[in-house]
């Protein structure tokens, strides 16, 4: 999820382009149906910001006055705030009448008996603090006697991820007190503090009666996952072959989650948290082809690792412990099942796992039944009494795939608030159809079916399956042997509250090119753009700026197999040319490029946008931007004429969204230097809004670490927030200073 356009740091492995197969991108239909600083550009001012609060967290105001949009069923109107101008700044920006406070940040101690964090780089005990990164995130209500509430609007818990740590030359520097060893081998202090700011949070928050919020240190439900804690297998692959390793000779179990990026909430209130890019914190020997059989070898490559390939930290070099050799992917030992070396290790990561966030003695389940990919979130269909769920998911890596899961069991209104929560979960994500997305050049598309009793699956060359279960571990190669279409990185989805319509946002694709070579792909109907990008003296081509994708499922709700699509929105700048690149029409108070998190307001039906972005940090830092979409088919097709160098064109139709006024998509937060937007949760009534800063300053180079004045951001010690000057991941709250709800 980090940002991860061709030129800048490849912190985080989501660019990795290990799709070889043949299947459309959409090129085979291009025929059918279809930079951004190439044309001029205008000045893009900064607006004076207002500081708020202790915290200095601030609002801008622009020259806009829209008119209001009313909220379904009320007089409410909503997008009522003055749009946030695009900024430079090491601050959070929020409209005026906003306020914006920090309430969790990474290394914050989760024990009465955990020491207060120095912030230098010093601090330990990560099995008891914030992690780092912080990620996808849910709200999840507790009343005054600590039960489960879906209405308390001032104590609840925040089940968050905690994605990564900032990186250069294989070290966590922010997070040691010298920037930590940048060779191999990788001191065993070091490698334990940095597995440890991996994983998942569970932090109690409360809201005192001057309206505060702030998170709750000694909560006996403060609770840290992290990719040590064991964890157990559940679904199709439970058992099987594919999951044995040293640790569980019995593949029932496994250690630990991983890179989690977005996340999810089930209707019976657990978290879902999705692991992302885990494949890069394995190492393989440059030998191992020779030791193993082809058909791992074939599994290995296509989800990114080939033999030799390095680690991202070194972490199998810490020691002969069994907690560091589990980071060495290759075949070692002499058993023919891998019981005895960690061969298979990688099997038991890219899944959704399924967290109760209210019950500590619960153990956390990996859920197999949903597929094995670079997961981002998990988006529930709008449950229908006694109709399946659907669970729809994408997989973030260059020219992957979109998928959707539908239950066998069908939706109880008694589930909503089950006894066992966890037991829920085995009902409803442990036997079902998986499903791998297929465009067609019309507009329409279909859902396929990953089993291994379907025939191009059965038989395909690429792979011999030998069960559901390997189906499903390597989801990929089912896809590729059905003709999925390959997409332009599918990030987080979104289930519209009210449509049941599904939004995934596509963040960019920098291995897409007008005549491509025999590694790139050219544009297609659902991934029409191939431009370049100019930044300073760089320049950027392919999908640069990313889109957001818009389905409707047929006539069956969730169980339909075929669906209808578009292009919700087109990110741009604002003056970019409205014919190839800006055919949304975005304006100053709307442009946007690399939308990543994406989520709906269950309170006002707003949707809100995130985005990590590397190619338009010249004139903003990340945002988030609220809008109201309207419904699949309400725009319009558009050609796009590509030119070739030889002077032909290559015209490429799309289907594009109603063009977004300043009534219904604007631009309400933009956060601090070097930073992702992401994460999204609310109290139940909309007052309160949760929202993650991620790596601010991860442009800082480790040998200025000892220099604070070489930081590209110190937030949030700038806002007034903790101990020193690194700068650190945290979760922000927003209020409104009227009381009112967030976008109203």
């Amino acid at each position: 999820m980090s940002k991860l356009i061709d030129n800048t740091r490849q912190l985080i492995s989501g660019d990795e382009d290990s799709n070889t197969s043949g299947n459309e991108h959409f090129q085979n239909v291009l025929q059918a149906r279809l930079s951004r600083r190439d044309v001029l550009r205008g000045s893009l001012g900064v607006g004076m910001a207002t500081m708020f609060g202790s915290f200095g967290l601030s609002a801008c105001t622009s020259d806009d006055n829209n008119d209001d949009n009313a909220a379904a069923g009320s007089g409410e109107k909503l997008l009522n705030f003055s749009a946030v101008n695009k900024s430079v700044l090491d601050q959070v920006i929020v409209p005026a009448g906003y306020t914006a406070s920090v309430i969790y940040a990474l290394g914050d101690p989760l024990s009465a008996t955990t020491s207060a964090f120095k912030n230098d780089g010093t601090d330990g005990d990560f099995e008891n603090r914030a992690g780092d990164h912080h990620d996808g995130m849910e709200y999840f209500g507790l009343s005054a006697d600590g039960k489960p509430s879906t209405t308390s609007n001032d104590r609840a818990l925040l089940g968050m991820n905690h994605e990564a740590t900032t990186d250069e030359k294989l070290t966590s520097f922010f997070q040691h007190a010298n920037g930590g060893t940048a060779s191999l081998p990788r001191p065993a202090a070091e490698v334990d503090k940095e597995v440890a700011l991996h994983g998942v949070s569970v932090v109690e928050i409360s809201k005192s009666s001057s309206g505060k919020w702030a998170y709750v240190q000694a909560s006996s439900f403060n609770k840290r996952f992290t990719p040590l804690t064991p964890m157990e297998l559940s679904g199709p692959a439970k058992g099987d072959a594919l999951m044995v390793t040293k640790y569980s000779t019995t593949g029932l179990l496994c250690r630990g989650t991983l890179n989690n990026c977005g996340t999810g909430k089930t209707p019976w209130g657990t978290l879902l948290t999705g692991e992302e890019n885990w494949a890069g914190y394995f190492f393989r020997s440059a030998t191992d082809d020779a030791a193993r059989d082809a058909k791992s070898v074939t599994a290995l490559k296509r989800y990114g690792r080939s033999q030799g390939a390095s680690s991202r930290h070194g972490w199998e070099t810490g020691g002969s412990d069994d907690k560091y050799a589990r980071w060495n992917n290759s075949k070692l030992g002499t058993s023919s099942n891998g019981a005895d070396d960690y061969r298979n290790e990688m099997n038991t990561f890219g899944y959704v796992v399924e967290v109760d966030a209210y019950d500590k003695s619960k153990t956390a389940k990996k859920r197999t039944g949903l597929g094995r990919f670079a997961h981002e979130s998990a988006a529930f269909s709008k449950p229908v009494v006694g109709q399946p769920l659907a669970v729809y998911q994408g997989d973030d890596a260059r020219n992957e795939y979109i998928y959707k899961f539908v239950s066998t069991a069908v939706w109880s209104a008694a589930d909503a608030n089950p006894t066992d929560r966890m037991a829920t979960g085995d009902k409803y994500l442990d036997s079902g159809k998986l499903y791998a997305a297929k465009l067609n050049a019309d507009g329409s598309g279909e859902w396929i079916e990953l089993n291994i009793s379907n025939a191009k699956i059965a038989a395909y060359a690429g792979y011999s399956f030998t069960n559901q279960a390997d189906v499903l571990v390597n989801a990929r190669i089912a896809a590729d042997a059905v003709g999925a279409t390959k997409m332009d990185r599918p990030e987080w989805c979104g289930v519209h509250p009210n449509t049941g319509e599904i939004y995934f946002t596509l963040t960019n694709n920098s291995n897409r090119a007008v005549e491509p070579s025999s590694s790139q792909l050219a544009p297609d109907n659902s991934n029409p753009r191939a431009y370049s990008d100019a930044k300073g003296s760089s320049t950027s081509k392919g999908n640069v700026n990313g889109h957001i994708l818009r389905v409707r499922e047929g006539s069956a709700g969730a169980t339909a197999t075929s669906f209808n699509w578009d292009v919700y929105l087109f990110g741009a700048q604002a003056d970019a040319d409205k014919g190839l690149i800006n055919l949304s029409n975005l304006t100053a108070d709307q442009d946007f490029s690399s939308p990543d998190g994406i989520a709906f307001s269950p309170s006002t039906g707003i949707c809100w946008i995130q985005t990590d972005d590397g190619a338009y940090t010249d004139v903003t830092n990340c945002m988030m931007l609220a809008a109201i979409p309207g419904k699949v088919g309400d725009g319009a097709k558009k050609t796009l004429a590509h030119k070739k160098a030889d002077g032909s064109t290559l015209n490429v139709d799309t289907y594009v969204g109603k063009e977004p006024t300043t009534d219904t998509l604007k631009r309400f937060l933009v956060g601090p230097k070097d930073c992702e937007i992401t994460g999204l949760c609310e109290s139940p009534d909309g007052k309160s809004l949760f929202i993650n800063i991620q790596h601010p300053g991860e442009g800082t180079k480790m040998a200025d670490i000892a220099d604070t004045s070489k930081y590209t951001s110190q937030w949030p010690a700038n806002a007034g927030y903790g101990a020193g000057k690194r700068p650190r991941s945290a979760t922000i709250v927003i209020t409104k200073n009227d009381g009112g709800r967030i976008g109203s």
